[in-house]
């Protein structure tokens, strides 16, 4: 089964998406965020419904946790917070918070590699952040068997 990867920003919202083994990320798509939260998180439902009927179906959903170098909070954090518990709420497969510090860096850094048009690379970055989230998502649940940092009502573990 297949494990989404979303890099949620404030304007622009990156899909990352694994193979059927879970085992390597690959960005997907990136989407307008509409006006509203209520649209967006409609807009995400729905990728997410047609994600789950589709033969490889859906495993997990992993959400970028954003934090400081430090590990302290940033002023989007409490936002992604809420949209991962929302979301959690109204979909039937878990939503993960995995961490994202450097994630648009290393992507910018890989997608520089390829491409050097930084208009083309800005059209892909949210996307390949995504995938970078995922993937060290992936990594780590290999590594330990198990899915990190789940939503336990009120906290994450």
């Amino acid at each position: 089964m297949r494990v989404l990867g979303i890099d949620y920003g404030a304007r622009r919202i990156g899909l990352a998406l694994s193979d059927a083994t879970a085992t390597l990320a690959s960005p997907w798509r990136m989407l307008q965020r509409p006006p509203s939260e209520a649209e967006t998180l409609r807009m995400l439902i729905s990728e997410i419904t047609t994600l789950k009927k589709d033969d490889d179906g859906l495993e997990a959903v992993v959400v970028g946790w954003p934090r400081r170098l430090d590990g302290s909070a940033t002023d989007q954090t409490p936002i992604v917070e809420t949209f991962a518990r929302s979301l959690e709420a109204q979909i039937d497969v878990p939503v993960v918070l995995q961490d994202e510090r450097l994630s648009s860096t290393e992507a910018e850094s890989r997608l520089a590699r390829r491409e050097k048009d930084w208009r083309k690379r800005k059209q892909q970055l949210d996307a390949a952040a995504a995938a970078v989230i995922l993937q060290d998502y992936l990594d780590s649940r290999h590594e330990r068997g198990q899915l990190d940092m789940k939503w336990r009502g009120d906290r994450v573990e």
